[in-house]
């Protein structure tokens, strides 16, 4: 057997920790499957004289990342630092020293890919990111390669677990968005500033690579429609229930005649869908395309052993390409690079779906009748309308409505026209619905 890849990682925090546990523990069966060891030999952490889980016997521990990407012995470097300046900077130096990579940093790759890639490609080496979307969920090379025959139609996912977690507890416990945050916290599910899961950034970055490997379009995460959960109330939740549905934190990418939609909100889906039906932290990826049909993909989003089994992954294909000739390998994004198409990226105005409304009234005669003569008037018609009963004494009442499926921006126009009606108490509640059908 061939002398084993020898491995430098950068960040030995929860994801780097758990990479060299994994490795370590299933070394043999790694080595058989790669046709070769893969050991880690350097890495990089904040603290070099900490007491760490695995075996640190074999390992140079250094606090400078440049001692690890400008090692002659080290072949594949693990970006596990986070963020997006640092880690372009060591990447793209390791890229130039002729080093493989493979990052779970989907920030990185959102943000800076094209640039990464256009680098690696110049240079013959390989990048690879399985780690970040979905974690242990193997979706990037899913769909791009045991899809590679399909032309992609839409792809909907639950791609952040703390979304996920919070809007579960509000479900199942009729909590406040705030009460179940805090508890998320302190479960270790969200960060102490969770603004990048909770905003729906995280999912952002996510859906930026998804579309990417899907459509054969460029990175393109400035153009990502982003909206997160903290205006989601219980009773959004309950009406949901009430009416058959769910409402889940979705990215959302389809190819129309117009151009790509890519948008991250929460949603309404119907509760018989299996996705739907995805908890907690879980994560769910489901993939309409034109031979398969539907498929969905459902794990672990985050956590020592699910990303390090992801970079494992990733590590492996890395071992087994090495000598093969650059122009033979799977692209990076799917398609070769001369291949991409900068297609259209449309503006979250120009989708057209369905939605649900909740708005607060007057309770009297007529302000109802105001309310669907302005949907009429633009065009929208209604699926469903319920009109709660006023608390006694309450001289408002809240009124759902269901819409079938409408361009955004006549919508908006509409919420405007409601909005200034004298018998409309506050903003109106919008979320889109989408049926998720074939």
């Amino acid at each position: 057997m061939l002398s084993p890849v020898k491995v430098g990682i950068l960040g030995l925090g929860t994801v780097g920790g758990g990479t060299v546990h994994v490795l370590q523990r299933n070394a043999e069966e790694i080595a058989r499957r790669a046709g070769r060891g893969i050991i880690v030999t350097h890495a990089c952490a904040k603290e070099v004289n900490k007491t760490y889980p695995f075996n640190l016997d074999d390992i140079v521990l250094t606090e400078q990342l440049t001692n690890v990407i400008n090692d002659p012995e080290v072949e594949i470097v693990v970006e596990l630092i986070g963020g997006t300046t640092i880690a372009r900077d060591i990447t793209l130096q390791a890229i130039a020293n002729g080093k493989h990579v493979v990052t779970a940093n989907k920030a990185l790759i959102a943000n800076h890919g094209n640039e990464i890639f256009a680098a690696a490609q110049e240079k013959g080496v390989i990048v690879a990111f399985e780690a970040a979307v979905g974690g242990g969920i193997p979706i990037i090379k899913t769909i791009r390669e045991g899809l590679a025959a399909n032309k992609i139609e839409w792809i909907t996912g639950i791609i952040n677990g703390t979304s996920n977690f919070i809007l579960t507890e509000m479900r199942d416990k009729g909590t406040q968005f705030t009460d179940v945050l805090a508890e998320a916290q302190r479960l270790g599910y969200a960060e102490k500033d969770p603004t990048f899961d909770i905003e729906g950034i995280d999912a952002a970055h996510k859906l930026t690579i998804l579309a990417s490997i899907a459509f054969g379009i460029p990175l393109q995460f400035n153009k990502v429609y982003t909206e997160g959960i903290t205006n989601i109330s219980p009773e959004d939740v309950q009406y949901a229930e009430e009416l058959g549905y769910k409402i889940k934190h979705l990215g959302i990418t389809k190819r129309t005649e117009k151009g790509i939609e890519l948008r991250v909100h929460p949603t309404f889906i119907p509760s018989k869908r299996l996705i739907a039906n995805v908890e907690g932290v879980m994560n769910a990826v489901l993939v309409q395309a034109d031979a398969l049909g539907q498929s969905l993909y459902y794990g672990a989003g985050a956590g020592a052993l699910p990303t390090g089994s992801a970079i494992i992954a990733d590590m492996i294909e890395t071992v087994r390409t090495l000598t093969t000739d650059p122009g033979n390998r799977v692209p990076h994004l799917a398609f070769q690079a001369k291949a991409l198409v900068d297609l259209p990226i449309l503006p979250v105005e120009e989708i057209e779906t369905a939605y649900y409304l909740r708005i607060t009234a007057l309770d009297k005669l007529g302000v109802l009748a105001q309310v669907t003569n302005i949907l009429s008037e633009k065009g929208i018609s209604i699926e469903a309308i319920i009109q709660k009963e006023p608390c006694s004494g309450a001289e408002h009442v809240s009124v759902v409505i269901l819409t079938h499926q409408v361009m955004e921006k006549r919508l908006n126009q509409a919420i405007q026209a409601i909005e200034n009606l004298d018998g409309i108490t506050g903003k109106v509640t919008r979320i889109r619905l989408e049926m998720l059908e074939d």
